[in-house]
């Protein structure tokens, strides 16, 4: 990675806007992750002469753009790592979905259970063997030509969470055929975009807010326009 889209930075925290496309950490593809470009990418700028710590705090997937957040010391990774898991984070995302929601405003709560050869979670209504419990909230906030937009509040960080649970309600996201969206984007992306996270600073304490702008793309642009 030659020039990171940098949303903050400090001696802490490094946060970017991932582009849809660009796989977070290493997988079986065997391309080279976002973390492994940002190291060499920090090493240049610094002109550091060792090895660069950065972790990974949390994953997005690969056809999702968005905020993504790495931790340059471990003490700021230990502490971040501790407030996701405790739901300390706030997580809001925008998508762009097929068909209109059953409601304006709804808070889904779902079991869902990942196949690791396919790579696709099935979702449960009720508890089931080995399923996780997930949970987000949807707001609905307006229609653009054939898609719905919604803002996505992420309470548990699952799997193919937010597709998987919208295709559920019978809401797929724009371009994700793997949860039942009519036809792919040209990219390859899903239309779907980390696009707040409020947080504590590990070591501050004070609170961040943090927005990325979504991919350049005429109906990304047009969903600004709902606020």
């Amino acid at each position: 990675m030659v020039n990171p889209d940098i949303l903050f930075e400090d001696n802490h925290l490094l946060i970017i806007n991932k582009k849809p496309g660009e796989l977070a950490q290493g997988d079986n593809t065997g391309d080279i992750p976002l973390v492994d470009s940002l190291k060499a990418y920090i090493k240049e700028r610094d002109h550091k002469p060792g090895n660069v710590f950065l972790g990974l705090v949390h994953r997005l997937d690969r056809p999702t753009s968005g905020i993504i957040m790495f931790a340059k010391t471990s003490k700021a990774l230990a502490r971040m790592n501790d407030a996701f898991q405790k739901r300390e984070v706030t997580k809001v995302y925008r998508a762009l979905i097929q068909g209109k929601p059953p409601k304006e405003h709804d808070r889904l709560t779902h079991y869902l259970r990942k196949n690791q050869k396919n790579n696709k979670t099935t979702v449960f209504s009720q508890p089931t063997n080995n399923a996780k419990e997930a949970i987000l909230e949807y707001y609905w906030v307006g229609s653009l030509d054939s898609y719905e937009v919604l803002d996505v509040q992420l309470f548990t960080g699952r799997s193919h969470q937010i597709r998987a649970q919208l295709s559920f309600i019978g809401c797929p996201i724009k371009g994700d055929l793997k949860y039942g969206a009519k036809r792919s984007n040209p990219d390859g992306s899903i239309s779907l975009h980390a696009r707040k996270l409020i947080f504590t600073h590990p070591v501050s304490k004070e609170e961040i807010t943090i927005i990325a702008p979504p991919p350049k793309d005429v109906l990304w642009e047009a969903s600004l326009g709902f606020e």
